[in-house]
């Protein structure tokens, strides 16, 4: 948060409310209850992390769709269609996969670690 605001910063508030959720109500339930308060605290684990990484995030894309004479997601789409990339495919293919890595970032960074497709696969 910026310079001005008490503590507990909004970071804070979010772990402490995905720690009790962890710690405190999935342990003390069961059943849909139990798998309901997991799915919170992923949720809200998922919020920290767009706190912390959206912006660089964003502009790691940014300077991504601009390195390819982009402006917006969907012109990246619109390009990849329309066959603008068709003799520079290992380029929009490393933008492609830069960004869905970014994404995992924040949605769930231990896919990050998942093992490696299988040689022939995209």
């Amino acid at each position: 948060m910026t310079d001005g605001f008490d503590r507990p910063t909004a970071s804070e508030l979010l772990q402490a409310v995905r720690e009790y959720l962890a710690d405190e109500v999935v342990p003390a339930t069961s059943g849909r209850i139990s798998f309901h308060a997991r799915v919170a605290a992923n949720v809200v684990a998922m919020i920290e992390r767009e706190l912390a990484l959206a912006p660089q995030l964003q502009e790691a894309q940014r300077r991504r769709l601009e390195s390819l004479g982009l402006e917006s997601e969907a012109g990246f789409a619109a390009a990849i269609r329309n066959g603008t990339f068709d003799d520079r495919w290992s380029e929009a293919l490393a933008a492609a996969r830069a960004d869905a890595d970014d994404r995992l970032r924040i949605a769930n960074p231990s896919y990050l670690e998942a093992p490696v497709a299988p040689s022939g696969w995209l």
